[in-house]
Formats: C-alpha cells, sequence, structure tokens
C-alpha cells in the first residue's frame, strides 16, 4: 500500500459582527457576518478553510462578556476535539467605523475603555482599564497574525484597506482586547477589521472583502 500524502492544514474562523448601537441604525457587519456562511458556500470555500460559526454580538462592554467568553470558548472547545494538531483556530471580529471610507486591519487592541456615548446596555466607562490586572490603560496586546502581509494581499485584490494601530475606545477595542487576551492563553489567533457603511462602500463589494478576507487569513496564518 502507498504511503497517504500530507494533509491539509484545516484553518477553521469564528466570525462576529456587531448589532445596532448610537448613531448607527443598521451595522453592515451584522448583514456581513449573517450572510458570510451562504455566501461562502456559493463561491465555493477555499481548501482548507472552514466557517466554525458567524455570530453577532450585543454592542456592549461589560454586559456583554459573558456572551463574548462563551463564544470564545466554543472555539477551543472544537478546537480540542480536533486530532491534527496542524488545524488553525481564528477568531475574525467586524465592526464598522461611520467616518471611514476604507477597510481597516487592526493591528492592536489597548486596555482603556472611555466610552464616548453609553454602549447598548447603558455603561459608558471613562478612562478605565478594561482588565484591571493587566495593568494600567496604556497597555497594548498585538494580533499574532502578520497584518501587513494580510493588508498587502487585500490591496492586490483591488480593495482599499489600510493597517491602523488604534481600534479606537468604545466597544471594538473593548471586544478586540479581551479576545486577544483569551487567544494568546489559548493558542489561537484573533483579528479586528473595521468596515466602512454601505453608504460608502456597498453591500456587495464588502461581501467580496470578507470573502477574500478568510481566503487570505487561510492562506497566510
Amino acid at each position: 500500500m502507498g504511503s497517504e500524502g500530507p494533509t491539509t492544514p484545516i484553518t477553521t474562523i469564528h466570525v462576529t459582527g456587531f448589532k445596532k448601537f448610537h448613531g448607527v441604525a443598521e451595522n453592515p457587519t451584522e448583514t456581513i457576518v449573517n450572510n458570510l456562511a451562504e455566501y461562502m458556500n456559493k463561491k465555493g470555500l477555499p481548501k482548507g478553510l472552514v466557517i466554525g460559526s458567524c455570530s453577532i454580538l450585543e454592542t456592549a462592554g461589560q454586559g456583554a462578556l459573558v456572551s463574548l467568553y462563551q463564544r470564545l470558548q466554543s472555539a477551543v472547545i472544537s478546537k480540542d476535539s480536533e486530532s491534527s494538531n496542524s488545524n488553525r483556530t481564528i477568531w475574525l471580529h467586524f465592526g464598522v467605523n461611520s467616518g471611514a471610507t476604507r477597510f481597516a486591519i487592526e493591528n492592536q487592541a489597548v486596555n482603556e475603555a472611555n466610552f464616548r456615548c453609553p454602549d447598548e446596555m447603558g455603561w459608558k466607562p471613562q478612562k478605565v482599564p478594561i482588565v484591571p490586572s493587566d495593568g494600567g490603560i496604556s497597555r497594548t496586546r498585538e494580533t499574532s497574525l502578520p497584518v501587513e502581509e494580510i493588508t498587502k494581499a487585500l490591496t492586490e485584490k483591488g480593495y482599499e484597506v489600510m493597517v491602523s494601530d488604534d481600534a479606537g475606545r468604545f466597544v471594538c477595542n473593548y471586544v478586540y482586547y479581551h479576545s486577544l487576551r483569551f487567544a494568546e492563553r489559548n493558542g489561537i489567533k484573533s483579528l479586528f477589521v473595521h468596515v466602512p457603511l454601505f453608504f460608502t462602500i456597498n453591500e456587495e463589494t464588502q461581501m467580496k472583502f470578507a470573502a477574500s478576507l478568510l481566503e487570505v487569513l487561510a492562506s497566510k496564518s
């Protein structure tokens, strides 16, 4: 009997978006994430890419933490159940920047919650650490994914995309900080991407971008 060839590494990507929040009645990330699995299945999933889950988060910080960690933990449970050590797990978070004109790959999150308005559960922290045990509000956590390479690959595909070192101080940064901390402790990866409103870049282009991003992550992770 001939020996079997090497198995293709599997990259499982879990995706989140957000619901509406103050000033954004319709969040494009809710539409993108809700439609992503069906869109990718019609397009054809690249070899080695699995969409583990697509879920929508409340646009809230502290009040939504239990739900966030339940989702994060589910990725670890499914990862541990896989037999191959070559399998990779990524949490991909989409958030909207209503003032943006292009996509932004977020390199880091800051240990500071300084909300410009109350979140959807009424919380409005001012200059406080997200995780006090991590230290002060200047503490940062960076993604272990190659953001420069990811950005270059997406730019070459024709998208207006940039690397960002500032995810704000609102819920997006809050979720990203917790996700990066969780990822580091559990041997997985995390990335946050800001998208514009559909008024600025239309829905079809943003769906194509999300699909391209998944393909790039599967090849670069």
